[in-house]
């Protein structure tokens, strides 16, 4: 099994059978949860998730979501999670024993309407976290006029880190660069995208991790076809004088990392694919230099300037948020804006992606390089470990 070189510390966590967060940091989450919930005067919380999407349930209750899961929050009460199927409840009520776990029943939604009508009237003003459907909002607007979404209040909880989901986190990050090893060892003539895939899972699973993404393309350095790494592998089998470039994530418990990097196979990079990485590079150190607590967005923006003046642009965000999510703020290049500059300020423990993806302008050719920093109190910290650079395998 690979070496992943973490501290004891993190090592006792990953070698836990079923890690779970302190009474402590859990407490904290629900003092915060509940601190939202006077502000907007709600009386109860519906906390949601399914298909794997909805991290609020696994922060306040430590069960990721599979299927469906949805948790009742009420203030000095005993919170209530019904999950999907019913082969999921036992080990959701293992992961997840401070919470009554139960069945959701035939109908998930009509469990839910029940529990809160056992919790007050139909005067009850119900906040909900999570991708709640149409339906299921409908359904739930038909007995509590009052529903409040609180997804913008969740988002906002999630990017300060505490200490203890930073541990996590680098045990992501090791992880992550492991998935990223692999894929550079198993970067040869012969072998298809679908087997790189296969081999960069295979360098953190055994580990109890899962995939975020593992994003590859793979493309002739003389006669490019691909700007950006894609989100389904293909059959190709790759060939020298290739480039790959790719991102990777791979989870500890909804945790995980975020490393990018490019590679040439059994050749020098060619002089497009180098200046496109000098300039990528160069965007990547100048944005690092800055990034700290208080920065002006517009001034991140601005120091990606290297990739304009070589002629280039990007199609990736080049700067998001991390860590619970693809977070605020999310930052577009000056030749291709991501949208308005949000009303973000970062602060102490808060994480961001810097991800130059610098291609060219008829999206032919393309690199990739970056990483997930931890903003520090006076500046920033990679917490990747995996070599930078335009990497020849």
């Amino acid at each position: 099994m690979i070496d992943l070189q973490l501290s004891p510390k993190l090592q006792t966590i990953l070698d836990t059978e079923l890690p779970r967060f302190s009474a402590g940091e859990m407490t904290r989450r629900r003092a915060a949860i509940e601190r939202v919930m006077a502000e907007r005067g709600v009386d109860h919380l519906l906390v949601y998730g399914a298909q794997r999407a909805g991290g609020a349930v696994g922060w306040l209750t430590g069960w990721p979501i599979t299927t469906e899961a949805a948790c009742v929050i009420t203030p000095g009460r005993r919170d209530t999670m019904f999950i999907q199927f019913h082969n999921h409840v036992p080990q959701a009520k293992l992961l997840a024993p401070d919470i009554d776990v139960k069945w959701g029943g035939p109908n998930t939604m009509q469990s839910i309407a029940a529990e809160l009508q056992t919790r007050g009237g139909a005067s009850a003003k119900v906040g909900v976290m999570g991708p709640l459907g149409f339906s299921q909002a409908k359904m739930l607007e038909a007995a509590y006029a009052g529903l409040v979404d609180l997804g913008r209040d969740y988002v906002g909880l999630r990017m300060v880190k505490s200490d203890e989901e930073l541990d996590w986190i680098r045990i992501g990050t090791a992880l992550s660069d492991a998935g990223m090893a692999a894929l550079r060892d198993n970067l040869r003539p012969g072998v298809s995208e679908h087997e790189l895939g296969d081999a960069i899972e295979r360098a953190y699973v055994p580990f109890g991790a899962t995939t975020v993404i593992h994003f590859t393309g793979v493309t002739p350095m003389a006669n490019p076809s691909v700007c950006v790494p894609r989100q389904f592998s293909s059959g190709r089998k790759v060939q020298t004088g290739d480039m790959a470039m790719s991102e990777i994530s791979a989870n500890f418990w909804d945790y995980s990392g975020q490393v990018l990097r490019s590679f040439a196979i059994g050749a020098k990079p060619g002089a497009l694919h180098r200046e496109l990485h000098d300039a990528a590079e160069a965007a990547f150190a100048a944005i690092t230099e800055i990034l700290k607590p208080g920065v002006n967005l517009n001034d991140l923006v601005a120091a990606a300037h290297a990739i304009e003046d070589a002629g280039f642009t990007v199609c990736d965000d080049l700067i998001h948020g991390y860590g619970g999510g693809y977070l605020p703020p999310v930052l577009g290049s000056a030749s291709r804006p991501a949208g308005p500059l949000p009303d973000v300020t970062l602060a102490k423990n808060m994480m961001v992606v810097v991800q130059p993806n610098v291609i060219t302008k008829d999206e032919r050719a393309g690199v990739q390089t970056g990483e997930l920093m931890l903003i520090t109190e006076t500046g920033c910290e990679s917490l990747h470990r995996f070599p930078r650079g335009f990497i020849e395998v």
